[in-house]
């Protein structure tokens, strides 16, 4: 799969988490289509994808085993190493550590991971 499409997948998993996980109206910029989405993020999106599919096909398959909390771990984590690529200095809530994210984005974390499972089986 190319990082565009690896990307949009990542992409779409996002807002369909948002969707279903966000308490209330989920800002304008958490559920902009891919098209609209910044390179920046799109290439964020599709190297995170990346780095999960290698996980899983590293693993064997397995890594689809871990609990949704590692899944949300993982891609949390591969998705601040993004932002410390992207911007300098970033906000501190782009690189919070997982137990300081809010729920809803660890859950959607874990639906992100479960949708590269799905996209590469």
């Amino acid at each position: 799969m190319s990082d565009i499409e690896g990307g949009r997948v990542f992409r779409e998993a996002w807002i369909a988490g948002v969707l279903k996980h966000f308490p209330g109206e989920p800002k304008p910029s958490y559920i902009t289509p891919w098209e609209d989405t910044p390179d920046w993020e799109r290439a964020a999106a599709g190297a995170v994808f990346d780095q999960v599919a290698q996980l899983l096909v590293l693993s064997d398959g397995n890594a689809a085993r871990l609990s949704r909390e590692q899944k949300s771990r993982y891609v949390a984590t591969a998705w601040t190493a993004q932002m410390f690529k992207h911007f300098g200095d970033p906000k501190p809530a782009y690189v919070a550590d997982w137990p300081d994210l809010p729920r809803w984005q660890q859950e959607t974390d874990a639906d992100i991971f479960e949708a590269v499972e799905s996209a590469t089986a």
